[in-house]
C-alpha cells in the first residue's frame, strides 16, 4: 500500500536486527498515548506460550519481554512523515495516506 503511493520503505527483521533498549523506549515515547500498551503485542501467540497475561504486566515488564521476545513488539510500525503508527490496520492506513 506504501510503495503503491509513493512512498519509500525501508524493512527492518526484528529477529535479525532487534530493538535495543533505548530505541524501543524512543519509539514508546514517540508513540505517546497508549505508550508501552500500544507497542506489546498483547494477543501474540509468543505469550501464551509463556504463560502470561498481558493484563497482568507492568510497562516495565512488558519492555522486557518485548525485548527478550520480537514477536511481542507489534508489528507493523510505520512512520510517515512525523507521525508513527503501530499496528496499523488497512483503515489506519488509508486513513494516515489520506492526511
Amino acid at each position: 500500500m506504501l510503495v503503491q503511493n509513493g512512498y519509500t520503505v525501508e524493512e527492518r527483521d526484528y529477529f535479525k536486527e532487534p530493538f535495543t533498549e533505548t530505541e524501543l523506549r524512543q519509539l514508546v515515547a514517540e508513540l505517546g498515548e497508549p505508550g508501552v500498551t500500544g507497542m506489546f503485542a498483547a494477543r501474540s501467540p509468543s505469550l501464551k506460550k509463556m504463560g502470561l497475561n498481558a493484563a497482568d504486566l507492568s510497562d516495565e515488564r512488558k519492555l522486557a519481554l518485548m525485548l527478550e521476545e520480537p514477536r511481542l513488539v507489534r508489528r507493523p510500525i510505520v512512520r510517515l512523515g512525523d507521525r508513527l503508527i503501530v499496528g496499523a490496520s488497512i483503515k489506519t492506513m488509508t486513513e494516515a495516506l489520506s492526511s
